[in-house]
């Protein structure tokens, strides 16, 4: 019986970490961050606007780099 007890405790205490863990992976945030704490949409879209700035300049390098090789 004692063994079972601890069986279900480490199941249920492992499901909530597993939960939280998901839950900000699932954010994009830290695993050890507040899953509670409030998402703010200007943070979000700062964000991704740099993460698409990025990009965007990588695809301008590629294409010159691609325009240079061809006229080579």
């Amino acid at each position: 019986m004692k063994t079972l007890k601890i069986l279900i405790l480490g199941m249920v205490t492992g499901l909530a970490l597993g939960l939280w863990g998901g839950v900000n992976i699932g954010k994009g945030r830290p695993v050890w961050s507040n899953p509670f704490e409030p998402v703010h949409m200007a943070d979000r879209i700062r964000q991704k606007s740099g993460e698409m700035l990025e990009k965007s300049g990588e695809a301008i390098q590629r294409t010159g780099k691609e325009l240079q090789d061809k006229m080579n």
